[in-house]
C-alpha cells in the first residue's frame, strides 16, 4: 500500500492588500491554523501543507506552478478569507494540473454580536470572498470539488478527506502498469476497449506479458520461499483439505506473479482460463492473496476491471469494509426480497470476508487443469458500491450502483467459491434495469469501503462520463441521462 499521508495537499489561501497589512498578518494566521486543524484531523487521510497567502496574479502563477511540478503534491485546497479578486487568478488556474478543491468556509463560527465592526467585516469576507472565487472557476470551466461548511465539522473533514482520497485515486491511475498474461476471453464483448485511448486519458499502461515468462519465473521459485509462505497461510486461513500440493503450487503461482509485477513495475494483472500453456493450475488463491496486498485483477481479460480494482484499493487505504473483483454471477428472485449472488470461479479479495477464510481445492469444470486451491468465505453484510468501467467508443463511462450486502440466505454446501449477496439499489428491477441500459459489465469492482462520492469525485477529475444508480433512481431518468450525456460528450469531442 502506498501510505497516504506521504502525499500533499497544499492549502492556499486568497487576498489581496487593499484592507492593509494587519488584515494580512491575521490572514496568514488563521489560514495555518486551519491547515494544521485538518492536517491533524483523524478523517483527513493525507498531510495538509499550509502555504503562504497569495495577493497578486504572480504569487498565485508561480505556487500553481510549483504544486504542477512537486511529485509530494497530490492537489490543491483553496479558500478566500477576504475578497480576492479572481482576474487575479486567471493565469493560475489556465495552469493547473492538479485536482483542485475549493473549500467554502470561515474562520469563525458565529458572527460575534458585540464586537463586529468594518475591520471584522473586511477580515472575514469568505462568503463574497468564495463566491467571487467560484466565478473564475466557473467561468474557466475547471473541474473541481466545492466543499461549503465550518472547517472544524466533522462532516466537512469526512468530505474533504474523501475528496483526497479520490485525488489520490487519480494520481494512481496515471502512473498505473497493468500485466496481462493472455487476451480477453474469445467473443466477449465488454472487456474489450481501447488501450491507448485509456493511456491517454486515464493514464494506464496495460501491455502483454508471456505465459510461458510466468512459468519460467515459477521454476526459479524455491522450496524454501514455498515454506515460508505456507507458514503464512496456516496463521490467515483455515486448512479444509489435505491436498497441500495443490495449496504449494498456488504459492508459487503467487511468489512468481508479485516478482515479475514488482520487477515491472505492475500493480494489476489479468490472466484467462483460455491460456494457461504450462500451468497446472489457473490462480486463485495466489490472486486472491495479491489482491489481498493491494493490487489490481480482472478475470478473463478484463484489464479495465484490474486497473480499477488496484486504483480503489489505493483510495481506500485505511479504511474498514474492503474492495474486490466481483461478478454478477445469479439471482435469487423471490419476489419482493430479490437479491443477487456475487462471485466467480476463484478470485474473491479475502478482505471482504466476514469470518477466516477457509483454503479448499475443488475442480474446475473449465479451463481443463488441475483442481486449483482457493479461499472460501462468505462476504460480510453492510452499504457498499459495486463499479464498472466500460469502453463506450470514444469515450469511457464509470458506472456506479448501491447495494445493501446481506448475510448470504442459503449455505450453499456444494459452491466451494467466496460469495455475496446484495440487495440492489433501488430495487431489483430498476436497478437492473438501469445497469443494463447503462452498459454496465458482468465484471465489478465490489467496495465497502468507499461511496459513490469518492467515485463521482475521481470520474470528475479525469474527465469521464459517470451514471450513478442509487435509491432515487428512475428508469425514466436512467433514459433521460444517458440520451442527453451521450450527445453531451460526442459534442464535447
Amino acid at each position: 500500500m502506498i501510505g497516504l499521508k506521504r502525499y500533499e495537499f497544499w492549502f492556499i489561501t486568497g487576498s489581496q492588500h487593499l484592507y492593509g497589512p494587519d488584515t494580512l498578518i491575521k490572514v496568514a494566521e488563521h489560514s495555518k491554523v486551519i491547515a494544521q486543524s485538518l492536517n491533524d484531523s483523524s478523517h483527513i487521510p493525507c498531510s495538509v501543507l499550509f502555504k503562504p497567502i497569495v495577493t497578486t496574479p504572480d504569487e498565485i502563477t508561480t505556487i500553481i506552478k510549483e504544486a504542477n511540478h512537486d511529485n509530494n503534491c497530490a492537489g490543491i485546497i483553496t479558500w478566500m478569507h477576504t475578497f480576492s479578486p479572481s482576474k487575479m487568478w486567471i493565469t493560475g488556474l489556465s495552469l493547473l494540473e492538479k485536482p483542485y478543491c475549493h473549500l467554502h468556509t470561515q474562520y469563525n463560527r458565529c458572527i460575534p454580536n458585540e464586537d463586529i465592526d468594518m475591520n471584522f467585516m473586511n477580515l472575514n469576507q469568505s462568503a463574497h470572498g468564495d463566491r467571487e472565487h467560484g466565478f473564475i472557476g466557473a467561468r474557466l470551466r475547471i473541474p473541481r470539488k466545492v466543499i461549503a461548511g465550518y472547517w472544524q465539522d466533522e462532516d466537512v473533514q469526512l468530505r474533504i478527506g474523501g475528496w483526497m482520497r479520490s485525488a489520490i485515486g487519480a494520481l494512481v491511475s496515471k502512473s498505473l502498469k497493468v500485466m496481462r498474461f493472455g487476451d480477453n476471453m474469445r467473443q466477449v464483448a465488454v472487456t474489450e476497449g481501447d488501450k491507448v485511448e485509456a493511456q491517454i486519458k486515464l493514464g494506464w499502461q496495460v501491455n502483454t506479458y508471456a505465459v510461458g515468462d510466468l512459468v519460467n519465473q515459477m521454476n526459479t521459485v524455491s522450496n524454501i520461499q514455498i515454506d515460508q509462505l505456507m507458514n503464512e497461510y496456516r496463521e490467515k486461513y483455515t486448512f479444509a483439505t489435505d491436498n497441500i500440493p495443490a495449496i504449494r503450487y498456488q504459492a508459487k503461482e503467487e511468489l512468481a506473479l508479485r516478482k515479475m509485477m514488482d520487477d515491472t513495475g505492475c500493480n494489476a494483472f489479468t490472466n484467462t482460463f483460455e491460456d494457461l500453456h504450462g500451468m497446472e493450475q489457473l490462480p486463485g488463491l495466489a490472486t486472491q492473496r495479491l489482491m489481498e496486498a493491494g493490487y489490481g485483477y480482472g478475470g478473463e481479460g478484463d484489464w479495465k476491471v484490474s486497473a480499477l480494482t488496484h486504483i480503489m484499493k489505493q483510495m481506500s487505504e485505511g479504511l474498514s469494509g474492503g474492495t474486490s473483483f466481483m461478478e454478477d454471477y445469479t439471482y435469487d428472485l423471490t419476489k419482493g426480497e430479490e437479491l443477487s449472488l456475487g462471485a466467480h470461479m476463484l478470485e474473491v479479495c479475502p478482505t471482504i470476508a466476514a469470518d477466516k477464510p477457509r483454503i479448499e481445492v475443488h475442480p474446475l469444470s473449465i479451463g481443463g487443469k488441475s483442481a486449483p486451491a482457493r479461499l472460501v468465505f462468505e462476504g460480510r453484510p453492510g452499504k457498499a458500491i459495486v463499479a464498472s468501467i466500460i469502453d463506450m467508443g470514444g469515450r469511457f463511462r464509470l458506472i456506479i450502483q448501491d447495494v445493501e450486502a446481506v448475510k448470504p440466505i442459503y449455505e450453499m454446501p456444494n459452491l466451494p467459491v467466496a460469495r455475496v449477496m446484495w440487495k440492489a439499489m433501488p430495487d431489483f428491477k430498476t436497478g437492473s434495469e438501469a445497469w443494463i441500459l447503462a452498459g454496465g459489465a458482468h465484471h465489478t469492482v465490489l467496495s465497502y469501503s468507499l461511496c459513490a462520492e469518492h467515485m463521482i469525485d475521481w470520474a470528475e477529475i479525469m474527465g469521464i462520463e459517470v451514471i450513478y444508480i442509487n435509491k432515487a433512481t428512475t428508469i425514466t431518468e436512467i433514459k433521460q441521462q444517458l440520451f442527453l450525456q451521450d450527445i453531451a460528450w460526442k459534442l464535447s469531442k
